[in-house]
C-alpha cells in the first residue's frame, strides 16, 4: 500500500507563489503516476495536474496552465507543485495522488487509486 502526505499548504495573497510538496512511502515511487488535485469550499473536487512515472509527460487543467508547475524527484520520492500568480479561486484543500495502473491522460476523467489527506491554500485577495 502506497502512503501519501502533503505539506506546503498555508496562506498567501493574490499574486503570491506556493510551492507543495507529497512524499511517497510503501511502494515503488517511480512505477507511479503522481499528481494533483483540489477542491474548494462547497464544490466538487477536480483535476489541476499530473505527471507521468517516467517524468516524460504531464497534464494541467486549462484554469492552471502556465501558472502551475508539477515536477518530481525520485531519489526522494517526492512530487512537488509550484503555484505562481494565485488567484482567490485557487482557494482548495489540494490532495496528491498516485495511480501505477492509470494512464496519465485519463486523470482528467478517472480518479486514481491513492491519496493524500490534503493540504490547505488560502489565497486572500
Amino acid at each position: 500500500q502506497v502512503q501519501l502526505v502533503e505539506s506546503g499548504g498555508g496562506l498567501v495573497q493574490a499574486g503570491g507563489s506556493l510551492k507543495l510538496s507529497c512524499v511517497v512511502s510503501g511502494r515503488t515511487f517511480t512505477s507511479y503516476n503522481m499528481g494533483w488535485f483540489r477542491q474548494a469550499p462547497g464544490k466538487e473536487r477536480e483535476f489541476v495536474t499530473v505527471i507521468k512515472w517516467d517524468g516524460d509527460s504531464t497534464y494541467y487543467a486549462d484554469s492552471v496552465k502556465g501558472r502551475f508547475t508539477i515536477s518530481r524527484d525520485s531519489a526522494e520520492n517526492e512530487v512537488y507543485l509550484q503555484m505562481n500568480k494565485l488567484l482567490p479561486e485557487d482557494t482548495a484543500v489540494y490532495y496528491c495522488a498516485a495511480d501505477d495502473l492509470l494512464e496519465a491522460s485519463m486523470w482528467p476523467e478517472i480518479a486514481p487509486a491513492h491519496w493524500g489527506k490534503g493540504t490547505l491554500v488560502t489565497v486572500s485577495s
